[in-house]
């Protein structure tokens, strides 16, 4: 696995919309779908990635959390499946039925969302306000296999209560970082 960190961009940008099938529901989710009142947390994960696996319980408790305060959430697999068949539309509805996901787990076969997105790891965040214009591209915490911290949402649970007390995200961003996306 080669460790990659998020790409740093400019805020502000507008989430980009999507056509892509739910391996949970079988339906086809797009942005308007996934986005939530008040805002929307875009992450991209898969299955097999041990830095995913090492936070993907307390993904399921924030979203649990902020899901009930208007915020959207949508996980989305982006990886080359046919080098890694674990992270095949098959065994992601098997994960998220698994771990409860309340959110869709989307699969993007050609890499395009990723692309637009700019997603370079798993895991890999990006928050978006009410307008769908980020406000946050980080970590989930600074928490990582190996270093004994404690897994606990503390960066996103943050800009999340920031951005629904007045909609503005003011803090210090670490780029989330794990394994990189596997291109095609």
């Amino acid at each position: 696995m080669a460790l990659t960190e998020t790409e740093t961009i400019p805020l502000g940008f507008t989430a980009p919309d999507f056509e892509l099938p739910d391996t949970l529901s079988g339906r086809v989710m797009r942005l308007a779908d996934v986005a939530g009142e008040k805002g929307l947390v875009v992450m991209f994960i898969c299955n097999h990635c041990p830095y995913v696996v090492h936070v993907q319980d307390e993904l399921v408790h924030v979203a649990s959390t902020y899901q009930k305060r208007g915020i959207g959430f949508v996980a989305i697999s982006s990886n080359d499946v046919v080098h890694y068949p674990q992270d095949g539309p098959a065994l992601m509805k098997a994960l998220g039925a698994e771990l409860g996901f309340s959110f869709p787990y989307l699969y993007d076969e050609d890499q395009s969302v990723a692309k637009a997105y700019r997603a370079a790891c798993t895991p890999d965040f990006s928050v978006f306000d009410a307008h769908l214009k980020c406000v946050y591209r980080g970590r989930l915490d600074n928490s990582s296999p190996g270093n004994g911290k404690p897994v606990t949402g503390a960066d996103l649970r943050h800009c999340l209560d920031q951005l629904l007390v007045d909609g503005q995200v003011a803090m210090e961003q670490f780029p989330s970082m794990g394994c990189n996306i596997k291109w095609k």
